[in-house]
């Protein structure tokens, strides 16, 4: 191979040159103040399959189990966090010195930055660049008064494009929590997360299956709605676990849109949250 006769810093790395070997760090420091200890996206392949009901769930298992908690919402253009948790603008803040913003508080004081609490109405859009919404995620990681946070989840926007590519370069995500529903195309919309995960290098935790079954209400048998559930073939076929499998119900729904989805009882979390507690102690013990 011939040497290149300029300077290779000029065009982005020619190959085999030093400068193409030379990788940038995108990393997005937190503000000193802050702390946060872990940090897991909730992502897809594809919108509308529960990714925010997910983080949201996860969120109160995590508070129940004793955990200091945030959300940060990265669906900027379709922010619904902030509904499920019954908070508004109004519980935004700023620090003393007007540097960082501060996160809204749950009842039970889950920290959650997102940015319909920016809005003054929560069905203004946001009608911006992928550029723009990019730099928004990384202001509410670093400019963000983040106060002992155990666990953050990050609620990811659908897809693998701009927004999630810079989450996973800028946050140190811990690992991925992949949501599907029960349908034929689980399999590719997980391969999509899978294989954007492998290309990140970050692990991934397991699979949440949402809208699983309906269970009847006098029997308690499971219905399909959507058909058999392939979350086991496919799990099975990328060697990840299931973490949970989330029934249809109208409970739950009425609860997350009247703002007090901290009152769902939700023992099919159970195993997620116990999965994703032992997959950290797994990875303290090696950064240790």
């Amino acid at each position: 191979m011939s040497e290149c006769t300029h300077d290779c810093n000029t065009c982005g790395g020619c190959s085999g040159s030093e400068a193409a070997e030379a990788v940038t760090d995108f990393t997005a420091k937190l503000a000193p103040e802050s702390k946060v200890k872990h940090v897991y996206a909730v992502m897809s392949g594809k919108g509308g399959v529960g990714k925010s009901l997910v983080t949201s769930l996860l969120a109160v298992k995590f508070n129940k189990k004793g955990y200091k908690v945030g959300i940060l919402d990265a669906d900027i253009t379709g922010p619904s966090i902030p509904r499920a948790f019954g908070v508004d603008e109004e519980g935004l803040g700023v620090t003393p010195d007007g540097k960082l913003m501060m996160p809204a508080r749950s009842l039970n004081d889950i920290q959650i930055i997102s940015a319909n609490l920016l809005l003054k109405n929560d069905t203004d859009p946001i009608i911006w660049r992928g550029a723009l919404i990019a730099s928004a995620v990384k202001q509410f990681w670093s400019e963000t008064y983040w106060e002992d946070v155990d666990y953050m989840f990050v609620d990811m926007p659908p897809g693998t494009g701009d927004v999630p590519l810079t989450v996973f370069q800028s946050l140190p995500i811990d690992g991925i929590i992949v949501v599907t529903s029960p349908q034929e195309l689980v399999s590719m919309i997980v391969g999509k997360a899978v294989n954007m995960a492998k290309k990140m290098n970050i692990p991934i935790v397991g699979l949440v299956e949402n809208m699983s079954y309906v269970e009847c209400p006098d029997c308690g048998k499971h219905i399909n709605i959507f058909g058999e559930s392939h979350i086991d073939e496919v799990a099975k076929e990328y060697g990840i676990p299931v973490l949970a499998q989330i029934p249809m119900n109208g409970d739950i729904a009425a609860m997350v849109d009247s703002g007090k989805i901290e009152y769902v009882d939700m023992p099919y979390m159970d195993k997620a949250s116990d999965d994703i507690v032992n997959a950290d102690r797994i990875l303290d013990k090696l950064k240790a």
